[in-house]
């Protein structure tokens, strides 16, 4: 009866922690409508048939897989955000005589609620926006009613969203419940090993090399999954070798550093990697897709150059144009999203850390500086990186003029300037939670 009654005086003070709670659940509801909105466009291109067709089906394969990895990521983050906040108490129940299955239960069963409520919310979000959708014109008229998607389909997604929180809900426990006096005193070092490195080489080197010999395959089905699996694939491996390569530029600023602001930033990004990778994961997916943006503007500026195109073609074009505005849209609001998540989940999860700064007479300014630079300095390496290997993954299919063109380099500093931009918004906008943060310096958590 103790333990039942602490749980539920756990719940009580969970739902008091309003922030925390609404933005898991508005992250779900953007993963879930962007999910249903590009799944419709997908399967109205799917429907058509003719001699065109098959690449309005490659193009739709392509957009999926840039777009699926940075979505799971991002609800993946929102998951963590749902269950980090409630760690420390989790394991104070645990200390306390708590089971392993009375801690899982709560955390799952919390999680998959928000989980399923934001879902919930992006299918209503779908719903709205699918009228608006099915407006946007390729070969020539609008994609119509074909957007909207099977009941059984949404249900699926909406069901694969919850599955999600609580698959990481349980990855998240698995500290509390083995070791809750760990979590309670900050004692978990992150781990990472340099095969990562070695694995994301090996899956870049790969699909550089099915790239290379894409257009000896046949079959349409073969070539879509080249396709997909080979760009899924390379932006999966970012996420996989980003966390390293932060730690290993961290450990070097936090040697060379000569002033607190550094100090605190190198220390704020070895303290967790993955956490620091997480900050900026949205600008390295858009960095990525701005590669393809670039080179498919490019494309198409050699095309109304050249005027030997017929009215297919150029109708071709003006549609891979539009897909190109709609992929890079979506990765944006990913990314204002993913911001959002990420710069407040890291502000509530280093609240002692905070706490205990400004007791010892930090200025918040110095604060918010450092915080600044642990998340811009490690943009600058993955905005670069994530370009580069987007540029090494397509060159085998568009060669280097189409890389180096004017409209194509205009198009990625573009991108990477508005990403960027977006994340500084992220910082500003999250100087508010640092400042509650300290004027009420007992945990919420």
């Amino acid at each position: 009866m103790n333990t039942l009654r602490l749980a539920w005086l756990l719940g009580r003070r969970s739902a008091a922690d309003r922030g925390t709670i609404v933005l898991p659940v508005v992250a779900f509801a953007v993963v879930t409508a962007l999910l249903l909105i590009v799944a419709g466009g997908a399967q109205a291109f799917f429907s058509w048939t003719g001699e065109t067709a098959f690449l309005y089906q490659l193009l739709a394969v392509v957009a999926l897989a840039l777009l699926i990895v940075p979505l799971v990521a991002l609800g993946g983050s929102a998951a963590r955000l749902s269950a980090r906040r409630r760690d420390d108490r989790l394991a104070s129940l645990r200390l306390l005589g708590a089971t392993p299955g009375t801690v899982t239960a709560l955390t799952v069963i919390e999680s998959t609620v928000l989980a399923l409520v934001g879902a919930l919310a992006g299918v209503v979000v779908s719903l709205g926006a699918a009228p608006l959708v099915g407006l946007i014109p390729f070969r020539g008229e609008p994609l119509g009613a074909t957007v909207f998607l099977h009941p059984l389909l949404v249900a699926v997604v909406v069901l694969a969203v919850g599955a999600l929180a609580a698959l990481s809900a349980v990855i998240g426990l698995r500290g509390v419940i083995l070791s809750p006096l760990g979590v309670r005193t900050r004692q978990t070092a992150p781990r990472m090993h340099w095969m990562r490195v070695v694995i994301g080489l090996g899956v870049v080197a790969v699909t550089f090399m099915a790239m290379s010999v894409l257009q000896l395959a046949s079959g349409f089905g073969v070539v879509l999954t080249i396709m997909a699996v080979g760009f899924g694939g390379t932006v999966a491996v970012l996420n996989l070798v980003g966390p390293w390569v932060l730690r290993l530029v961290a450990s070097g600023q936090a040697k060379r550093a000569k002033t607190p602001t550094r100090l605190l930033a190198a220390r704020s990004i070895l303290e967790s990697p993955k956490a620091a990778w997480r900050q900026v994961s949205g600008v390295a997916m858009t960095s990525f897709m701005a590669v393809f943006a670039g080179v498919g503007v490019a494309l198409l500026g050699v095309a109304a150059d050249s005027g030997k195109a017929d009215a297919q073609s150029l109708q071709l074009f003006a549609d891979i144009r539009t897909g190109v505005i709609i992929t890079v849209v979506a990765s944006f609001l990913m990314v204002a999203c993913s911001v959002g998540v990420n710069q407040a989940s890291a502000v509530l999860d280093r609240r002692a850390i905070y706490v205990s700064l400004d007791r010892l007479g930090m200025p918040v300014e110095t604060m918010n500086a450092a915080r600044s630079r642990a998340v811009l300095s490690p943009l600058r390496i993955t905005t670069i990186g994530s370009a580069v290997t987007a540029a090494v993954v397509i060159f085998p299919l568009t060669g280097l003029s189409l890389l180096v063109a004017p409209a194509s380099l205009l198009m990625i500093a573009g991108c990477l300037a508005a990403g960027i931009f977006l994340v500084w918004l992220g910082l500003r906008a999250t100087r508010p939670v640092l400042a509650r943060v300290l004027a009420d310096p007992s945990p919420s958590l």
